[in-house]
């Protein structure tokens, strides 16, 4: 049997709950089309709600605690062997066309970045670049979300090269010259989005290797619908906002909680005693926000994802034109969540709720993995790595973490794991939390603390009532911390096994 390729495609902090299989709000029919052909898994999660973790858990099969990228404003190791190394040397070709993330935007002696500044606007610099990149032997990068000011990379070059020279007016200063109060409606023409670049460029590789009669592992990675909210002027009216179901929280549902929770709820809350590194905290602000506003970033959230979702469709014709579509295993996923309004909250943040560690998470390989199937098994980004290895007949390395959910994938195994692990260490020790999830329950556990979390996940799916300092839930609560004690032993990272007595 021929090797499959891999092609992975994933959005950035995108709701678990926005495709329109399943979401009549939303309207995603390339995704719906991946729903129908292969088999969404309604239970797949992060290993860290932040980009540069997650997104190193991906290629790397490990968790953010043993890769080393632990939070936002860290790097990955560039001596860390990737699921892109471990391919190329299997023989496939390897390719990243959009955001990588594995570096900060800052570098220093001791800890350099390619995806800094002054750097990342050094056009020549990446008109030249061809250096393998952790694991991929091709890459094709930018850093910007919507109008950003770290714009630049390959994709300024590619604006460039398409005669789009004033694109610096579509972005903020200093890199741009665009105004700051403009909100929801960006006047970049959609012919000249990052979307249109991804899927351009994703398409020119798939070409490239049908041509080469070459396996491939090529990942198309977009930015949307990360925040900030815009979208060309022709996208700014798909919905209505009045027409969207706006969730919200539980008055006096954050009582039970850790202090950070209470505080998101103040107008003007202090949170100094969080902030050690001086560098900023993800979700550590105020989260009152105005219903109105928020209708209307959330319709404009929903047409970024919609948007996306017409370029996601490009790639997905690409291979059927170019006949590749049958030995293609196709993943969409995202990096982690995202809220808007759920418990009150906005964005992301320490608050280990399913809208923020649950991930959209969908598979398909024509003949092999079952088509228009839901699967309830549990899935970690973790996982992706051992997994698609396997499906290709490579050996996992031992050092990997993440398990082996080829068979299950294939629909040749009911489980291969039943409990979900997701770490947050966003500073070193004033938000550091681990969350263990299961079939039915989910905890939460807090470096030198003596709060947590604890949801019955059956009983209150919408996670309204924290049971922690619930007298009833106490042997509960014991048999779930030992569980997650279990998990943590169950995955330290072995290089290799034991072959001898000693």
């Amino acid at each position: 049997m021929a090797r499959p390729n891999i092609l992975l495609i994933t959005s950035d902090q995108q709701h678990w709950d926005t495709i329109g299989a399943f979401n009549r709000e939303i309207s995603t029919p390339n995704l719906d089309r991946l729903v129908k052909e292969g088999t969404t898994f309604k239970r797949a999660y992060c290993p860290n709600p932040t980009c540069t973790p997650s997104r190193s858990s991906i290629i790397t099969g490990l968790y953010p605690s043993q890769h080393g990228a632990w939070t936002l404003g860290t790097k990955l190791s560039e001596d860390k062997r990737t699921v892109g190394d471990v391919l190329m040397e299997a023989g496939y070709r390897t390719s990243l066309i959009g955001k990588a993330h594995f570096q900060p935007l800052q570098g220093t002696e001791a800890y350099p970045s390619l995806e800094s500044y002054p750097t990342l606007q050094d056009l020549d610099f990446w008109r030249e670049f061809s250096d393998p990149f952790y694991g991929f032997d091709h890459v094709e990068l930018a850093r910007n979300h919507t109008n950003e000011a770290h714009v630049g990379q390959h994709y300024a070059l590619w604006l460039e090269e398409k005669g789009f020279t004033d694109w610096r007016k579509h972005f903020l200063p200093p890199t741009g010259t665009m105004d700051k109060a403009v909100r929801r409606t960006w006047g970049i023409p959609e012919e000249y989005h990052y979307d249109a670049w991804i899927a351009e460029r994703t398409n020119a590789m798939l070409e490239q290797y049908q041509n080469d009669e070459e396996n491939f592992f090529l990942w198309a990675s977009f930015f949307d619908p990360h925040p900030d909210y815009f979208v060309p002027e022709n996208w700014v009216d798909m919905y209505n906002p009045d027409d969207l179901t706006i969730p919200s929280g539980q008055p006096g549902e954050h009582e039970q909680n850790p202090p950070h929770f209470q505080l998101t709820q103040q107008a003007e809350p202090d949170f100094s005693a969080y902030r050690e590194s001086g560098f900023g905290c993800h979700g550590f602000h105020s989260h009152v926000h105005d219903p109105a506003e928020l209708k209307k970033d959330v319709a404009i959230y929903y047409a970024m994802i919609s948007l996306m979702d017409k370029y996601i469709g490009k790639i997905l014709d690409k291979l059927d034109e170019l006949g590749l579509a049958e030995n293609t295993i196709v993943i969409f996923a995202s990096d982690h969540g995202h809220f808007f309004g759920q418990h009150g909250l906005i964005a992301k943040g320490a608050f280990h709720y399913e809208d923020m560690i649950k991930v959209p998470f969908l598979a398909r390989y024509p003949g092999h993995i079952p088509a228009a199937k839901t699967s309830d098994r549990m899935q970690s980004l973790v996982d992706f790595a051992p997994t698609v290895l396997s499906l290709a007949g490579i050996s996992v390395p031992h050092e990997m973490t993440g398990v082996d959910q080829s068979r299950v994938w294939l629909g040749q195994q009911d489980m291969a794991r039943d409990h979900i692990l997701c770490e947050n260490h966003h500073e070193p020790t004033s938000i550091h939390l681990k969350t263990y999830v299961d079939a039915r329950y989910k905890i939460t556990v807090y470096y030198g603390q003596t709060y947590g979390e604890l949801y019955d996940l059956e009983a209150d799916p919408n996670e309204f009532h924290n049971l922690w300092d619930d007298e009833q839930y106490a042997e509960l609560k014991a048999q779930l911390l030992l569980k997650y004690i279990w998990a943590e032993l169950g995955k330290e990272s072995m290089w290799m096994p034991r072959i001898a007595s000693a």
